[in-house]
């Protein structure tokens, strides 16, 4: 072990941050290998519209008539009964808004991540212990004693019995991307059915990395999201070892990304045949003046249901009661058909590992169940972890070896200090906590069949341990997810 490098900001600890990692110290200078060219935009497009047609399918020549009004179809949905479209002048989204078709053209909205707290970052010697898979029995990870949080819901137990997952269940990962070739990660993403959403990722692959497939991830969260769910556990175990997972690149390197590049992740994911989605990502917005978007967006989730695919969410770090927001609509926690979980962890080593997460969105009326997303102590005191004296009760994943600086306009200003391939990463959040309940539900999946989410969801629920107030908690929802449980252990 070479050394441990906490990057978190006293100025960035509490949830004001919006960017991940945007105030971390990898991102206060860019690092070598710097690299040169023009300063490229990661930002969502602001000219994008989404037409909403009326009942299912695309009417026969939409494209061309977009086209002939000095716009473009970049995306559209049968199944959903929508289209992204870019390019249009107000003239022209008015034109389209009038076919007797539409229901309706209303402005793209971006979204972007919102973590509690900046990564921990550690580099490790690369030993030969480190090499030697313990994909059959991820408790041998090289790492696997800083993972309070495989412990605290029972994975282990479900490794001891040999349930590991089964290559024939998919689970897609929305989000920034994977470091498909990771350790951890190598083999168990199917890059054949990934695909991005994110136009100006794209354009830093083929800029910077052209031998990389699009999926690439340049901010790390998509990363240590995806090993949650699965991972070799050379490292650092997911809650499977087999279980195949697709990228569906819907946030960029900042972190941001659009409503329409979710929505249409969401449905190229189902179309493509994963059987579960995490969706470890969000946003908040008025539900007056946006009709159109929360019809879409239930839509979207009603067409996965009818794909048999279960769509697990991340309930959000603002610490915001869901059961009074008003007017606001949060996605994607007020959907039908998903599950929104919630994050505990503890706040030091050897608390209760079931606290509710500092950060952590809660109410009734959104959360099914908890999972760990990790905590820390409210006076930022170190406390002794297995990996060093630190504030946070981390969630650990490879660092993804593409992670980037970027400028305050989203400039590429060089790598962020992991392209070795040799550092581990910790975080917290609620978007840590959902995938280890995609990674449930994927267990199950293997044990009781593929095509039945409402099923899958049920037991996930049934089987959680009970916790806070009897029955449904504002925390805990159902309670906190139990893998041992839900497996008959």
């Amino acid at each position: 072990m070479k050394r441990f490098t906490p990057v978190s900001s006293l100025a960035c600890a509490l949830a004001g941050t919006l960017a991940l990692a945007a105030c971390s110290d990898e991102a206060s200078a860019p690092l070598a290998p710097t690299m040169a060219g023009t300063s490229l935009s990661v930002e969502a497009g602001s000219s994008s519209s989404l037409v909403l047609f009326k009942g299912n399918g695309v009417p026969a020549g939409f494209a061309e008539r977009v086209q002939g009004l000095g716009g473009t179809v970049t995306y559209a949905h049968a199944g959903v009964g929508f289209a992204m479209v870019e390019g249009l002048s107000d003239a022209g989204a008015a034109e389209i808004r009038a076919m007797s078709s539409v229901a309706g053209v209303t402005a793209d909205t971006e979204f972007t991540l919102h973590q509690p707290q900046d990564a921990a970052s550690m580099e490790f010697d690369g030993s030969a212990a480190d090499e030697i898979q313990s994909q059959a029995n991820p408790a041998t990870a090289s790492r696997y004693v800083w993972q309070w949080n495989m412990r605290s819901i029972g994975a282990n137990k479900a490794w001891a019995a040999g349930k590991l997952g089964s290559s024939n269940v998919t689970v897609a990962i929305l989000d920034t991307g994977i470091d498909y070739d990771a350790p951890d990660l190598n083999g168990l993403v199917d890059l054949s059915r990934s695909r991005s959403f994110v136009p100006g990722d794209n354009t830093i692959t083929s800029t910077y990395f052209p031998s990389r497939n699009q999926i690439s991830d340049y901010n790390g969260h998509g990363t240590n999201v995806a090993t949650q769910v699965s991972s070799k556990a050379i490292a650092l175990a997911g809650v499977t070892s087999r279980t195949t997972l697709i990228g569906v690149k819907v946030l960029g390197a900042k972190g941001s990304g659009s409503l329409g590049g979710i929505i249409s992740g969401i449905t190229w994911a189902a179309d493509q045949g994963a059987h579960v989605a995490n969706m470890s990502l969000g946003g908040v917005f008025a539900k007056p003046g946006n009709g159109q978007a929360v019809a879409l967006i239930q839509r979207t989730m009603n067409y996965a249901k009818q794909k048999g695919m279960l769509v697990v969410v991340a309930a959000g770090n603002e610490r915001a009661d869901l059961d009074h927001d008003g007017n606001l609509f949060k996605t994607y926690c007020g959907t039908v058909h998903v599950i929104c979980v919630s994050a505990v962890g503890p706040e030091s080593a050897g608390a209760y590992v079931d606290q509710p997460s500092a950060f952590t969105n809660f109410g009734r009326s959104s959360i099914n169940v908890a999972a760990p997303g990790g905590n820390y102590r409210a006076d930022f005191a170190a406390s002794p972890w297995p990996w060093g004296n630190d504030i946070a009760s981390w969630v650990w994943s490879y660092c993804s070896k593409t992670k980037l600086v970027l400028s305050a306009t989203g400039g590429v200003l060089g790598y962020a200090g992991c392209q070795a391939g040799n550092r581990l990463t910790g975080q917290v959040g609620t978007s840590q906590a959902a995938p280890h309940v995609a990674g449930l539900a994927a267990l199950l999946m293997a044990e009781h069949g593929t095509g039945n989410p409402v099923r899958i969801k049920q037991i996930i629920e049934a089987s959680s341990a009970d916790l806070g107030q009897s029955g449904t908690d504002p925390y805990y929802g159902r309670g906190r997810i139990d893998v041992g449980a839900a497996l008959g252990l």
